[in-house]
């Protein structure tokens, strides 16, 4: 495991490095702001599409082959755009291209990488290994930001992406040298070793000796898991008003707060900070509920409208900083929820699901929170968010209520401790 968060640490750096150089470079080439956020989109396009498949591909495949393959062709992609960089041939058409190319094979390694690291541990110390997982990509995001600039100003653009490159081929010679753990879930589609320890998941829906691995059941099973439905839901709404907010604080501190460029970097780094103390946070979780994630998702959105009503800077850092924690610890609990949830067979298809759905909120909410700052500022964007998000997971919550609090007739000779595990499952 400590072999892993380091390769994955290294990887994370390499690849906040690159996705930094590639804005810059899109906008040497092309001038354009708009044709940046069009690259952006064009990489996470593949994912509302493919990520099915990809989910469908890591539950049939061996984990580990699958991740290392995954990762070499990534590091593959990121040395032919620092070629085509260093002698000059990398136009617009080629660079949206190899975007597109990252994003699809990203649909197969998200997922292989993720379930990968649950291997290297028992299933109980899953929520801390998401958790230090969480950790190692916000420091990895803050280190390669910051070495983004100082490799394109000592050695120029080719280098970061050839860097990014060397961090891929890194993990995936790491990769083969990994062990699952002692009672881990071991493979696609294979039962717990040494006697059962599966997930939760697995408990309440016992697989058969060969389980239907279509693309279908992976979709079916999530729409009908009401737990799922009910995370995506409250994931979903944060993310479109709640979560946004390099486009949101940077309007009100370059607006309302009349800050400057560098204020909103001030700004942008108390929110990193807070999410690494958020990821110690959420390490520490053992049996995390869809439940817990609505109360912090609701506690994140109060932050937020706190946040919108600071008078000055000062006051929004002192905010801030409690509001990312929040926002960390929920993502964690949200994350272990996802996959540990599943049969061990279903889990790279879930993911797949939820790689398709989180791609939608992706590409909605920017537009959605831009069209609200048009209509009411920054401030009321902001709060109007706030309460969209708490009005929503209390009225998810009071319907919950409603729906368990009907009285449950059972048959003459059926035990109600029997059928007690399935409600609480299902609820």
């Amino acid at each position: 495991m400590r072999w892993w968060s380091l390769a994955n640490f290294v990887s994370n750096a390499g690849t906040w490095m690159q996705l930094t150089v590639q804005n810059l470079l899109v906008l040497q080439i092309t001038g354009s702001a708009a044709a940046t956020g069009l690259s952006i989109s064009v990489q996470a396009a593949p994912a509302l599409l493919m990520s099915l498949a990809g989910g469908a591909a890591v539950d049939r495949w061996p984990r580990k082959v699958t991740a290392a393959v995954s990762q070499a062709l990534l590091g593959a992609v990121a040395f032919v755009t620092a070629a085509l960089v260093a002698v000059g041939r990398l136009d617009l058409t080629v660079l949206m291209v190899l975007a597109a190319v990252t994003g699809v094979i990203a649909t197969v390694d998200g997922p292989a990488c993720a379930l990968l690291g649950n291997d290297l541990v028992r299933k109980e110390d899953v929520p801390s290994a998401i958790g230090v997982g969480s950790l190692v990509s916000n420091a990895g995001r803050l280190a390669g930001t910051a070495l983004a600039g100082v490799t394109v100003g000592f050695l120029g653009t080719a280098a970061a992406y050839a860097a990014n490159g060397v961090s891929f081929l890194f993990v995936a010679a790491v990769i083969p040298f990994l062990r699952p753990a002692y009672k881990a879930v071991r493979g696609a589609g294979a039962a717990p070793a040494h006697g059962g320890d599966g997930a939760r998941g697995e408990q309440a829906a016992p697989h058969p000796a060969e389980p239907d691995m279509t693309v279908r059941q992976g979709l079916a099973f999530f729409l009908r898991r009401p737990r799922l439905v009910a995370l995506a839901g409250i994931t979903g709404i944060s993310a479109v008003f709640g979560r946004n907010y390099g486009l949101t604080l940077a309007v009100l501190v370059t607006g309302p707060l009349a800050g400057s460029a560098g204020a909103f970097g001030t700004v942008s780094t108390v929110l990193a900070v807070g999410g690494i103390v958020g990821a110690v946070l959420g390490a520490r979780l053992r049996s995390p509920s869809v439940r817990l994630v609505g109360t912090l998702a609701a506690a994140g959105a109060l932050l937020q409208m706190v946040a919108a009503l600071s008078p000055s800077l000062a006051v929004l850092l002192v905010v801030v900083l409690p509001m990312a924690v929040v926002e960390s610890v929920s993502d964690t609990a949200g994350t272990t929820v996802l996959q540990t949830d599943p049969p061990a067979h279903l889990r790279g298809r879930v993911l797949g699901v939820w790689g398709s759905i989180r791609t939608v909120w992706g590409l909605a909410g920017p537009p959605a929170l831009g069209l609200l700052m048009e209509l009411a500022g920054a401030r009321g964007a902001l709060v109007a968010g706030g309460l969209i998000i708490v009005a929503s997971i209390g009225a998810g919550h009071a319907l919950r209520r409603r729906r368990t609090a009907t009285t449950v007739v059972l048959r003459a000779g059926e035990r109600v401790g029997a059928e007690r595990p399935v409600l609480g499952t299902a609820a």
